[in-house]
């Protein structure tokens, strides 16, 4: 068998490394204690572009999220297909960030396709009150499932809740955040979660292209905010806040400037909602 020349595997290797590092700049922080949600904090939203220099995009990105979705501003289309998913059961551990609960997949929980593109599911976590809003209006809470491509492209899916019914999916884990409540370690593994479990509730949703709404504040984020919004108690919320013993009432990023991108909203030509 013919050797592979040396010039062509040192390419290859840094070829691959590049791409790694690439994938790993694009992710949220794990660790968030070097900032906060403080309006005047010097560690507050206003400052976070100033923490690190990898973080600059926090304070002089062009596309940066969240935003308001008002009528005005939406266009009504199509032809973006309905979102593709292919999730399953896989093993998860919650853990407490600093400023939010998220819940990661450690083995494969299945995918979205947009475009062509599959991104893989790594994680979801909650904010509340919600970050992004419709026709000026803030909800109760938000979720963010995070993916990822394979060249380190991230995709997320935005579902806003207001209070009202239990969330189903939440339910699931109350036992998991009273118990991460209670003591001060910061992770908790919590068996096989089926991301089938988060419900839509609708085939209607925005796109529009932003970032990640934490540090380091990473662009070109394919963004999909479900258009219907669901419900959750007022105690599911409550406990997400409290299982993360920060200071805060809130973990919300302030809305972003739009600077004339394009937000679609898709309906489906049948015009039948579910």
């Amino acid at each position: 068998m013919a050797k592979l020349p040396t010039q062509f595997l040192v390419c290859s290797f840094f070829l691959l490394l590049a791409l790694h590092s690439f994938s790993v700049r694009s992710q949220e922080v794990e660790d968030e204690s070097e900032f906060d949600y403080g309006a005047n904090s010097t560690k507050g939203p206003a400052r976070w572009g100033e923490i690190h220099a990898e973080w600059g995009a926090c304070s002089n990105g062009t596309m940066q999220s969240p935003i308001d979705m008002s009528n005005e501003r939406v266009t009504i289309v199509s032809h973006l297909g309905r979102l593709k998913k292919s999730y399953k059961p896989s093993n998860a551990t919650l853990r407490n960030r600093g400023h939010d609960m998220m819940l990661r997949w450690e083995d494969e929980a299945g995918a979205i396709e947009i475009k062509g593109t599959e991104y893989v599911l790594h994680q979801c976590h909650w904010h509340s009150p919600s970050e992004h809003t419709i026709n000026g209006r803030r909800y109760d809470l938000e979720l963010h499932m995070v993916h990822e491509s394979a060249d380190g492209k991230v995709a997320v899916i935005g579902i806003m809740y207001k209070i009202g019914r239990q969330d189903s999916f939440l339910s699931l884990l109350m036992d998991h955040l009273e118990a991460i409540t209670d003591i001060t370690d910061r992770e908790r593994a919590v068996g096989v979660i089926d991301p089938r479990h988060i419900k839509f509730g609708s085939r209607k949703y925005y796109r529009y292209i932003g970032s990640l709404t934490i540090p380091p504040c990473t662009e070109n984020v394919v963004w999909s905010i479900v258009r219907k919004v669901r419900t959750v108690t007022r105690e599911q919320v409550r406990f997400l806040r409290v299982a993360v013993h920060d200071e805060w009432d809130s973990n919300a990023r302030p809305l972003q400037s739009i600077n004339k991108r394009s937000i679609q909203l898709f309906r489906p030509d049948d015009k039948v909602e579910n």
